[in-house]
């Protein structure tokens, strides 16, 4: 590939948090900058830019990963949810938002939302999770604020909320 070839830009078309959205992006551009820069999904964070730090991570067909590891060509017919998506139609918090304003689960906020993506999948898979199993669940998620421990009693409570909402649907 010349020099004139990597500049190609590429369509790239998938889902965002239910709508189809499509935009171009060049061979290199991260899937990160292209959710922030093309298509305005900036609750998306930059942190590390090396996957260590968890502020990227989105839910990529209901799986967390971090955006800053992948190509946005890579997303192609993909579904993606952002912290964007998170919340009900209505507006209204999720169970897991919910309960991180309630228990004061963030300072700054910058890592928040990587954190509410990681943990909306880890309490679909784990609906009844102790202390431990969420510390080790949050470990994949750096915050520089808060020490953890509101961040752990929250997701606690939202594990707590959904199970009695899921109780009451059945």
């Amino acid at each position: 590939m010349n020099l004139l070839e990597s500049n190609i830009r590429h369509l790239v078309r998938f889902t965002l948090n239910g709508a189809q959205v499509e935009g171009y992006a060049e061979p290199r551009l991260l899937l990160t900058d292209f959710l922030r820069h093309e298509l305005g999904a900036t609750g998306t964070h930059v942190g590390c830019e090396h996957g260590v730090c968890g502020a990227c991570t989105i839910l990529l067909d209901g799986r967390a990963v971090r955006s800053c590891l992948m190509l946005a060509v890579q997303a192609e017919g993909a579904a993606i949810e952002t912290i964007e998506g998170l919340a009900h139609e209505d507006g209204g918090f999720s169970p897991l938002q919910q309960a991180f304003h309630e228990n004061f689960a963030l300072q700054c906020g910058y890592c928040t939302p990587g954190i509410l993506m990681s943990m909306t999948e880890y309490l679909r898979d784990n609906p009844n999770p102790t202390k431990k199993e969420v510390r080790v669940a949050l470990s994949g998620n750096l915050c520089r604020c808060t020490g953890y421990h509101e961040i752990v009693n929250a997701i606690l409570d939202a594990a707590k909320a959904l199970r009695e909402e899921d109780g009451a649907s059945s």
